[in-house]
């Protein structure tokens, strides 16, 4: 049900056991992984958002509050 019109991000999950290699709608994330794993691996948390975004992603909410550079008085 992918609606053409919305200019909604998506984001890359893998999954190396099974073999999925997908991208989702940020809005649809948590409940995609979340449906994933309870269903095929039993609730543990094998499937997850592409390691290389994860990381991206963290150093740029990091950057976002600050916590880069706090040494840098400008």
């Amino acid at each position: 049900m992918a609606d053409e019109e919305t200019d909604e991000p998506t984001v890359p999950i893998v999954c190396e056991a099974c073999g999925t290699d997908t991208r989702v709608p940020l809005s649809e994330l948590r409940e995609t992984l979340e449906t994933h794993n309870e269903h095929r691996h039993d609730g543990e948390e094998i499937a997850q958002i592409d390691p290389v975004i994860a990381d991206e992603l963290a150093n740029a909410v990091a950057a976002d509050l600050g916590l880069y550079g706090a040494e840098d008085d400008g």
